[in-house]
């Protein structure tokens, strides 16, 4: 099942079908920080793996994020963008109300995002800073998409 907000020209859809697949890997895998290099069957995977949201200004794809939940306990928002040109009016801001409203995803006792530069964007929607790191650890690999597979 699919869920889809309008607000004036613009439309978020969950419909993994609408996602142009290849102008959001090139935007992540050229112009993201944080998926440089994504071989184009691990983003594919990301994207079966995940619950999308799409920004849409009639069939032209403009923003994206995707959530990766057990809808149950746990969230973590990623891949989040919205096109340059379409920046400063408003779309990221609900893209992301958008997103902690979904009805699968209420309830969750964590949410977890990574942001180099958007903190402001993300604590308007409750996110803080980790307030004990020492109880989170990570496993990091950031050459993965370098390496022969």
């Amino acid at each position: 099942m699919t869920d889809t907000w309008r607000n004036g020209e613009f439309e978020i859809s969950t419909d993994p079908e609408r996602v142009d697949r290849d102008a959001t890997h090139a935007f992540l895998t050229n112009d993201s920080y944080w998926a440089a290099g994504v071989p184009r069957d691990v983003f594919d995977r990301s994207i079966e793996g995940s619950l999308v949201f799409g920004i849409y200004r009639g069939q032209e794809q403009v923003g994206f994020a995707r959530v990766v939940s057990d809808r149950a306990t746990f969230a973590w928002i990623g891949d989040v963008f919205v096109r340059d040109e379409l920046r400063g009016h408003g779309l990221g801001k609900w893209l992301m109300q958008t997103i902690v409203t979904h009805p699968e995803l209420q309830g969750l006792r964590r949410w977890m995002l990574a942001t180099r530069d958007a903190h402001g964007l993300y604590k308007q929607y409750g996110f803080t800073e980790l307030p004990d790191p020492t109880l989170f650890m990570t496993r990091h690999d950031p050459d993965v998409y370098r390496r022969p597979r």
